[in-house]
């Protein structure tokens, strides 16, 4: 027995220094990691080292294999779980949920698990899936959709069965019940905090016509400073401790305002809507669960690098313009619908009829835009591809549409209710001059265009 193990250690020597030689390491080094590393991971390593170089070069020179954490201790699972399957001797899992990282992390995980990225498998029923999946289809959903949002895996004899998987998704419901995938930002193996923090981890789902915080941050003051300075803030984005105002100061990215910690007293978070005031998605905006404390937690951050009169002034504006998108537009746009579907004008399937795109399209990209552009401080969101796109659709094609559908289908009652509806809404201040301006103000426009330009308004 003696002898079967002194030949398991020198065979696992050997693995080793192999393994070193591929990620680099001297001799002396990888005897130091020898000590650290398990024999079950070291097991691994003799055999992926050569199937999957690349991947035992990430892993080694990780903080995980500097900490002796190797294959083993991420993918060791009890062969009673959904997803453990036997691998060369081993009871292993292939996906590793955040309950297998909790066991290191219990507080990141948990932040990951409360968190609304974690739950973002849950727009399968939404709309938003009904036109990847239905509309577009399944192939589409699963490189598409899911890709980001995530999905439930299902497994079969422990491995997971292709079409759902491979998925990366945030939210991904996992076979052990958990929700979330650590792994959407904290790419294996390598878990770069460089990586992580860099605004492209966050553009790589939050981008696009429905939800542009990339686009609209890069061209922001916050995303212009970044990049100015972004050299020297590369520099500090791989230390395990990175505050605001203490390990760097130039200039915020994603992480800094919606996770990161200040020296104005704002803490660490991986619930990245612990500091949301509004929510920004749905068609009408309202404000979050305990808002105000939310928001109190956001303005820390804020004043890292703002006065406070500075920052109250900015929510002042910020919240303007969502009641206004709320209250000119939204609401309106929503009674619309509602009044159309009671009167079954339009049927209950969903984007089987014009109307239905055109509001979905107000709301969904044009009114996120603008939303989303107030709330990072775009303007050129906030205004052309925000608000004025979402009142071209409000008076030039959702009302011209239902007009028409009230018209074809609709009975006496139904054109009525419709008349009224439509002299309630334009009378509204907001609306009025729809009807027509004041010759006052015409003559103001005209003027101005003359003097400027040497003729009347077009």
């Amino acid at each position: 027995m003696k002898g079967k193990l002194s030949k398991l250690r020198t065979g696992l020597l050997a693995v080793t220094f192999a393994a070193a030689a591929v990620i680099g390491l001297n001799t002396t080094d990888a005897s130091a990691a020898l000590r650290k590393i398990s024999p079950q991971t070291q097991a691994c390593l003799g055999c992926h080292k050569s199937m999957n170089p690349a991947l035992v070069q990430q892993w080694g020179v990780s903080r995980h294999a500097e900490s002796g954490v190797g294959c083993y201790e991420c993918h060791m699972a009890n062969k009673n779980d959904k997803d453990a399957f036997q691998h060369f001797g081993f009871t292993i899992s292939t996906i590793v949920s955040p309950l297998d990282c909790g066991k290191c992390h219990p507080k990141e995980a948990k932040e990951v698990t409360e968190s609304h990225h974690a739950k973002a498998a849950q727009f399968v029923g939404s709309l938003d899936n009904v036109l990847g999946r239905i509309v577009e289809g399944e192939a589409l959903f699963n490189l598409g959709c899911a890709q980001c949002h995530g999905r439930v895996i299902p497994v079969k004899n422990g491995l997971p069965i292709m079409g759902p998987w491979p998925n990366e998704g945030i939210g991904r419901v996992n076979p052990d019940g958990s929700k979330g995938n650590c792994a959407a930002c904290h790419f294996r193996h390598s878990f770069s905090l460089k990586q992580v923090r860099k605004p492209d981890m966050c553009g790589k789902c939050h981008q696009g016509p429905d939800h542009p915080q990339i686009e609209i941050w890069e061209l922001s003051k916050h995303g212009i400073a970044y990049k100015s300075h972004e050299s020297e803030i590369e520099q500090t984005l791989d230390r395990a401790k990175w505050v605001l105002g203490e390990d760097y100061y130039q200039a915020p990215n994603c992480v800094t305002c919606h996770m990161g910690a200040s020296v104005t007293g704002a803490k660490a978070t991986h619930d990245v809507g612990a500091r949301l005031s509004w929510t920004l998605r749905p068609p009408i905006s309202k404000h979050k669960p305990n808002w105000e404390a939310k928001r109190a937690e956001m303005k820390k951050v804020c004043q890292a690098c703002h006065q406070k009169v500075w920052v109250d002034a900015f929510y002042y504006q910020f919240d303007n313009l969502v009641k206004l998108y709320n209250e000119k537009f939204a609401i309106p746009a929503n009674k619309i619908m509602k009044f159309l579907k009671s009167r079954k004008l339009i049927d209950p399937t969903p984007f089987n009829e014009r109307i239905e795109w055109t509001y979905f399209y107000l709301w969904h990209h044009e009114g996120r835009r603008a939303r989303h552009g107030a709330s990072m401080m775009a303007p050129d969101w906030t205004h052309w591809h925000g608000l004025y796109e979402v009142a071209e659709r409000f008076y030039f094609e959702l009302i011209p549409e239902a007009d028409k559908i009230v018209a074809e289908k609709g009975s006496r009652a139904d054109k009525r209710a419709w008349k009224k509806f439509k002299e309630e809404l334009f009378s509204r201040p907001e609306h009025k001059w729809f009807k027509g301006m004041p010759k006052s103000e015409l003559r103001k426009i005209a003027e101005f265009y003359m003097k400027r330009y040497g003729q009347t308004a077009q």
